[in-house]
């Protein structure tokens, strides 16, 4: 394991000798860039793991994504790298079909305080929920970002993680009405404390994640990498284009159907996925939109 190699995955050659706010919002957002969210070993027939150097070799010298028990992990171990101090935290999921936060941390994130100011890291959650630069800790502060206006906002122990978006513009007719399209202006993304936790506080829950029948994960095979203009995704067989804020203040989705034969193509030409072992996607009903 070594930065090099990490730093030329995500196509950084900026200066990092500084542990800086601008460094470090230049590496988020080269990561979230370049490494997909997916979850496509548990489809592939493949454990995931939270060992460093098996997360290492997967998304860095294989080139391939991982979920956030992966990517935010990995992001801990170059942050430390480079002279940062974060602390991993854990974040429950907010479930917008029942109004609920999920019952267990199932997201994990990183704090990282730099000249006294924390923010929040997160390079993996995914789709048009992804922030691309960290954010401030600060309870009820717009922050703006590509993909929309984000906010943390604090009550008591608990800090929330709210996105304001655009609305939709669906191209192709067919998905006007798909599952997997948001149409809320407003939604929670996800809940978290400040109280560290260590790898250990997330193994049960990734196990539970890649094996669970009930779990969103077993459901719906998933990949999606940001883009300089948006984003894209394949959920499934259903692959999406998006574009934020085009200039009628719309994100635009272009979203189609894939075969079978095409998956293998579309994963290698728009994500850069190339797969070791043979995917069996799956899109079974479970709340989730792009």
């Amino acid at each position: 394991m070594n930065l090099e190699e990490y730093f030329k995955r995500i196509g950084f050659y900026g200066p990092f000798s500084k542990p800086d706010l601008e460094t470090l919002n230049q590496v988020h957002k080269h990561h979230v860039m370049s490494i997909p969210f997916e979850n496509l070993s548990i489809h592939c027939g493949e454990k995931i793991t939270m060992d460093h150097e098996l997360i290492f070799n997967k998304i860095v010298r294989s080139n391939r994504g991982g979920w956030c028990c992966e990517n935010n992990l990995l992001f801990a171990w170059v942050l430390k790298e480079m002279g940062y101090n974060p602390i991993t935290l854990g974040s429950r999921v907010y479930n917008n079909t029942i109004n609920q936060f999920g019952p267990i941390d199932s997201h994990l994130i990183n704090k990282v305080v730099i000249d006294g100011t924390a923010y929040i890291a997160d390079v993996s959650f995914g789709v048009s929920s992804q922030i691309w630069h960290p954010l401030e800790l600060v309870s009820g502060k717009d922050q703006p970002q590509s993909p929309g206006v984000f906010r943390l906002i604090q009550d008591g122990d608990l800090w929330t993680l709210e996105k304001t978006g655009r609305k939709p513009l669906v191209v192709n007719e067919a998905f006007t009405n798909s599952p997997l399209v948001d149409k809320s202006p407003t939604k929670k993304i996800y809940g978290f404390t400040l109280v560290p936790r260590g790898v250990d506080h997330f193994l049960e829950t990734s196990h539970c994640l890649q094996t669970d029948p009930k779990s969103l994960f077993t459901n719906k095979s998933i990949c999606s990498l940001q883009t300089a203009t948006g984003f894209r995704a394949l959920i499934g067989w259903t692959f999406s284009e998006v574009t934020y804020n085009n200039q009628d203040g719309f994100d635009v989705l272009d979203m189609k159907d894939i075969s079978d034969d095409d998956v293998d193509k579309v994963l290698k030409e728009m994500f850069n996925v190339l797969l070791a072992n043979k995917l069996v996607p799956i899109n079974n009903k479970a709340g989730y939109t792009i």
